[in-house]
């Protein structure tokens, strides 16, 4: 299979997401970095460069002269910036004609995700948007027993993602100071940009309904009292699906507590992060399962790109973004052959500015203490 050529911008070494997503794109050899403006500070980029075996004279100082060094070279170019920093380097890449794999969050605001979108239509280019918990196995085994009626209709669900590092303290008994990026909120808190897009895009992704109207309290309940750690929601979707949301970074005793809770009128189905490998699947009939990989009756978990190693040796973090990455490869090939997106697990700018939209909501919600309408 032939590699598709990527040039990072962002994601140095000091980065949050950068190895993350070295390794992904690495995992099935499907791609291979060529090029990157990794860091703003020229030790980093560098020692970025030769860890990961880029070529010295395709590393740039900036990622403005990357774009320009690197046209008609690369097949994609993957942003792993800060989130406030996304819109400009993404519509650069776009305009300079390079399809374009951005980190979520896409934008800080709807209104930036639209200038966006606007760009990828006016110039006919490719965005894919990364939200990586989706390509777990189980969590598309789960999507497809919802699309296949096996839960009965939808009535409710309940996801939350719980995080402690804004209330624990390290080794040393004091704070652990994240990034200082993260500790300055714009019109969408910064949370939300981190773990809210997640919860709100499962739910988009495993049922495809829209969302009406919300009603959310935000706190402040960490060490950094400067910006919002806690959210809780309530979201009313399309077809009378009630969802009850919470995310925080100040939810002592949980490392990545990302759970979700499906509730049908025939059946109900959990799924937790932190036990990847495990739906557990309750029927009208009082009687539980538990689904995993080595399951005789599964609907699509079985395949074999599901199965670096056999059920038993847990997929985790980093083969859900390796699923989700070789998604977007199948993509950009179908685009080197004039054809479409394919497979339906790949997001784009339109569905990033649904979920902005709902976040903007939502803080209405929390200042006005009342039931906000989502708008179109």
């Amino acid at each position: 299979m032939t590699q598709l050529k990527l040039g990072f911008i962002g994601g140095g070494l000091n980065s949050a997401v950068g190895a993350a997503h070295f390794t992904a794109v690495s995992m099935d050899s499907r791609f291979r970095v060529e090029a990157g403006c990794f860091s703003r500070h020229e030790a980093i980029n560098n020692r970025t460069a030769e860890q990961w075996n880029v070529a010295a004279q395709r590393v740039y100082p900036s990622w403005q002269s990357m774009l320009a060094g690197e046209v008609g070279r690369l097949d994609a170019v993957v942003v792993l910036t800060p989130t406030p920093e996304h819109k400009a380097p993404v519509i650069a890449a776009l305009t300079h004609g390079f399809p374009v794999i951005c980190e979520k969050a896409l934008a800080s605001t709807s209104d930036e995700a639209r200038a966006i979108d606007k760009v990828v239509r006016d110039v006919a280019g490719y965005l894919s948007v990364t939200y990586n918990y989706t390509g777990y196995p189980m969590v598309r085994e789960l999507k497809e027993m919802i699309r296949q009626g096996k839960l009965g209709r939808i009535e409710q669900i309940h996801i939350e993602m719980p995080q402690e590092g804004f209330a624990r303290l390290n080794r040393e008994g004091k704070p652990m100071v994240p990034q200082q990026w993260r500790l300055k909120d714009g019109v969408i808190p910064t949370i939300s940009l981190d773990l809210g897009v997640h919860v709100l895009h499962m739910i988009d992704f495993l049922t495809g309904e829209k969302a009406i109207e919300v009603v959310a309290t935000q706190s402040r309940q960490g060490r950094f009292t400067q910006v919002v750690d806690n959210t809780m929601a309530i979201i009313r979707y399309t077809n009378d699906i009630e969802c009850g949301v919470w995310f925080s970074k100040a939810a002592l005793g949980h490392r990545n507590g990302l759970r979700v809770r499906v509730y049908g009128a025939e059946g109900s189905v959990e799924w937790f992060q932190m036990d990847p490998e495990v739906l557990i699947y309750s029927d009208n009939r009082g009687c539980r399962h538990h689904i995993d990989r080595g399951h005789n009756d599964l609907l699509l978990a079985h395949e074999s790109r599901y199965n670096r190693f056999k059920s038993g040796h847990p997929s985790g973090f980093l083969e859900a973004f390796a699923n989700l990455y070789a998604d977007i490869g199948d993509d950009l090939m179908h685009r080197k052959s004039g054809s479409e997106r394919g497979c339906g697990y790949t997001f784009t700018a339109q569905e990033a500015m649904e979920g902005l939209r709902i976040l903007e909501a939502m803080t209405i919600s929390a200042h006005e203490r009342r039931w906000v309408e989502i708008g179109g």
